[in-house]
């Protein structure tokens, strides 16, 4: 479980659990902010020393290596699983790099140092200013506040009023800079990984450009970086689309805080002041607890909890409660009080003051007090429906879409005039009008125009298309599993959604895979199209910053949608998927896989999914015709994270898969264009290799036999059987799953050392050797 998310309508709270959850991100910052100092330390250290250079690189990978980002939320994507464990992986390729260099150039200034220094002067010295205002404003609010609660109700009114006013004023500047640090703490965390990965990647770049010996390590690396820079993109993405979400819901809960409270089984629960009664002549004193209510069971609980003693809580006290009386100014000598009485201490009330006059009410009318106020609920109607007209507006915009735009670039990205989308919108939407609108050959009507009111159309529905009731199982299937299991839950999915819904989704995600094809042209990715359609197809009953940090879950559901959409929406999925999805974890008892990355590997085909080709008539080997702007050219949801690329390398083409040797894809690099970005460094620095031959029809996953030349051993095992003695789950798309007792047909020794190649159930991968035994 890693860092929780941080509700802004907590901040109205403020509870104990609010301010540990804010100790919790600000220590991950302080860990964050460490490790960064070092990393720069260190860094500094391998460009100067010339003598040590050996010892300093060492020390440089133990760092990466033992540091992990913490993430918000309970899962994370596979772009961050990547972007995770590649800091691990930076340092199991520099252990490789232990003899003295030559000094590395001065770029490596530029591309480590200085984005690390700024990164940790700009963005975290940043949060840490933020926390001493809000620590320093944290006290003076409560110290405000206690002594407002000490004045005399004997007061003048006017002097009342003002004080009152003076804490009010007060209160709502604390609440602001609490919501800003909150959205701060909240962004840098997400912030962290790519603007510290990044840069070490740039650094990485310029090992192998300026060290000899890095000639050899680079080619290794090429595939996994490529791959890494993609889920760099990808996270960033989704974190702009998350942060302007995030930016949102804060405004909105600052609009009006009392409708964006969260759902809980506390009726009310906040701050109260309860007075505890000394013996005579001490009076009575005043303490802070944190009360919580509910009204089925009539239970009260109280925790005792004072910001200034370093937060710590005390003991709670529970008790059910009898009745609660409203007590006025003659009575006691303070404002805003109420009496409770508990079922086991009849007769005994307990004295407690809430904050305001218009808190006291909202306590009164929780615990059924003399004097309640009902709380008004706003219900919105909406007035778009899933019926003949929904599917006649969605039909004539995808008709009038495809016809027009498929070619136009942001198709769906770029929005249209608010103003028009209404208009239109109002025209379709009427009965009467509708079929009168032609949206392919008006003019009026530009293509940004309809794919809004399109949008507009599906956010206006009265529940999302893919409905509240399996919003959170079909995120479960994007957090964990294989790429197969999560086509299959999301096929099992599918087919659970109400008829109508279903219907209209096969109508959408078929126009959104034809828009995918023409991606060359239009730049809408499967990628990108999943962070325009997640939150229109998908979205939570309840909105919260947890929820949004679910955005790029949703993503992956669409994603998935678009990749599989003949599978999922043209057949039945199996009836005995079993419920609920969760990921597949080897037995502990299971040996280690042979790592493919160990050594120097032997080339073999790679498989590139779903790109964007353009491949010139004549010959494949071309530099390719445009370049492609930064951002992700593939979409990783339902594939093995195999790199996707901007423009079109030399191979062989079958259906929507590019087949190619990893020889050609050192020759295709050197013609990519170089990152937009300054952070970022031109990759492609390897020299080229014979590209394959073009004409050759090959399926989609190849594998280049063993049996081939000398080779007397790997004949010697050729077609025989094996049986699984330990389940696996594959980790790339070109590996099996299986379960104990699985039988392999035709199993042969891979050049990958420590695999083999076998066939299950008529599909061709790689076994882990230790994995199974021959028969």
């Amino acid at each position: 479980m890693g860092l929780q998310p941080l509700e802004f309508s907590d901040c109205y709270l403020d509870s104990p659990w609010f301010r540990e959850r804010v100790r919790a991100h600000e220590a991950e910052l302080e860990k964050t902010n460490k490790f960064i100092k070092e990393l720069l330390k260190d860094g500094k250290n391998l460009i100067a020393a010339t003598k040590n250079l050996s010892a300093a690189q060492r020390k440089f990978a133990h760092s990466l290596r033992d540091f992990k980002f913490e993430f918000i939320g309970d899962a994370e994507t596979d772009d961050e699983r990547y972007i995770d464990a590649s800091l691990h992986e930076f340092s199991n390729f520099l252990k490789n790099l232990e003899e003295q260099r030559e000094i590395l150039a001065l770029s490596v200034t530029e591309t480590l140092i200085k984005p690390l220094e700024r990164f940790r002067k700009e963005q975290l010295g940043a949060v840490k200013e933020e926390k001493k205002k809000f620590d320093k404003e944290t006290e003076k609010n409560y110290s405000l506040l206690e002594k407002h609660l000490n004045l005399s109700a004997k007061k003048k009114e006017l002097q009342l009023q003002e004080a009152d006013n003076q804490v009010e004023q007060n209160r709502k500047h604390f609440y602001e800079l609490s919501l800003e640090y909150v959205c701060k703490l909240q962004e840098i965390q997400e912030r962290k990984k790519f603007e510290c990965v990044e840069p070490v990647l740039s650094f990485f770049q310029g090992l192998f450009t300026f060290y000899h010996q890095g000639y050899e390590l680079a080619k290794d690396f090429n595939h996994y970086k490529m791959a890494l820079q993609i889920n760099l993109q990808n996270t960033r993405n989704r974190f702009e689309g998350t942060r302007s979400e995030v930016e949102e819901l804060m405004n909105k809960i600052r609009r009006n805080p009392q409708e964006h409270k969260r759902a809980n089984h506390f009726t009310m629960e906040g701050y109260l002041y309860v007075q505890e009664k000394r013996p005579a002549p001490f009076g009575s004193s005043w303490v802070k607890h944190y009360c919580m209510y509910r009204k089925e069971t009539k239970k009260f609980s109280m925790i005792p909890f004072e910001h200034r003693s370093g937060g710590k809580l005390g003991d709670a006290e529970l008790f059910v409660l009898t009745y609660c009386t409203k007590r006025n100014t003659d009575t006691i000598d303070r404002r805003f009080c109420f009496d409770l009485e508990a079922s086991d201490r009849p007769g005994v009330p307990v004295t407690m003051q809430a904050f305001s006059e218009e808190d006291r009410k909202l306590w009164m009318e929780a615990l059924d007090g003399k004097e309640a106020v009902s709380i008004i609920l706003k219900i919105f109607f909406y007035s778009a429906q899933l019926d003949k007209i929904g599917f006649t507006i969605i039909k004539k915009c995808i008709s009038a879409v495809e016809t027009r735009g498929i070619n136009d670039q942001g198709l769906y990205r770029v929005v249209g005039v608010s103003s028009k989308v209404q208009r239109l919108l109002s025209l379709l939407m009427d009965s009467k009008t509708c079929n009168e609108v032609d949206l392919e050959n008006s003019v009026d009507w530009e293509v940004k125009t309809i794919t809004s009111a399109m949008k507009q159309y599906l956010r206006s529905l009265p529940e999302p298309l893919m409905t509240y009731e399996l919003h959170g199982e079909f995120i479960v299937p994007a957090k964990s599993g294989s790429p197969e299991s999560r086509v299959n839950a999301v096929h099992f999915l599918v087919h659970k959604l109400p008829e109508k819904n279903k219907e209209m989704l096969d109508i959408l995600v078929k126009h959104l895979a034809n828009v995918s094809k023409h991606a060359k042209r239009n730049l809408m990715t499967v990628a990108n199209l999943g962070v325009v359609f997640g939150p229109t197809l998908m979205r939570p009953q309840e909105e919260t910053v947890a929820a949004i940090m679910d955005l790029k879950f949703q993503n992956i559901v669409v994603e998935i949608l678009i990749e599989n959409h003949e599978k999922i929406f043209k057949t039945l999925p199996d009836a005995t998927f079993p419920e609920p999805i969760s990921m597949t974890v080897s037995p502990p008892n299971a040996p280690p896989r042979q790592s493919r990355r160990q050594g120097q590997r032997i080339k073999r085909p790679l498989a590139v999914y779903n790109l964007c080709l353009e491949l010139d008539d004549g010959d494949s080997h071309s530099s390719p015709r445009e370049d492609t702007p930064t951002g992700s050219m593939d979409s990783l949801s339902s594939q093995s994270p195999t790199p996707a690329f901007s423009s079109s390398p030399p191979g062989l083409l079958d259906g929507n898969h590019l087949i190619m040797d990893s020889g050609d894809l050192a020759g295709w690099t050197t013609n990519l264009p170089a990152q937009s970005r300054p952070s970022m460094v031109s990759w492609m620095n390897i020299p080229s290799a014979n590209p394959a031959a073009t004409n050759a029809a090959l399926p989609t996953f190849f594998f280049p036999s063993p049996a081939t030349g000398t080779d007397r051993a790997v004949e010697s095992v050729a077609h025989r059987k094996a049986r699984a003695v330990y389940p696996c789950e594959a980790e790339h798309s070109s590996e099996l799953s299986f379960q104990i007792g699985a039988i392999f047909e035709d199993v042969q020794f891979s050049r990958e050392p420590g695999w083999l190649e076998g066939t299950l159930n008529g599909k061709r991968g790689l076994i882990p050797q230790n994995y199974v035994q021959f028969l």
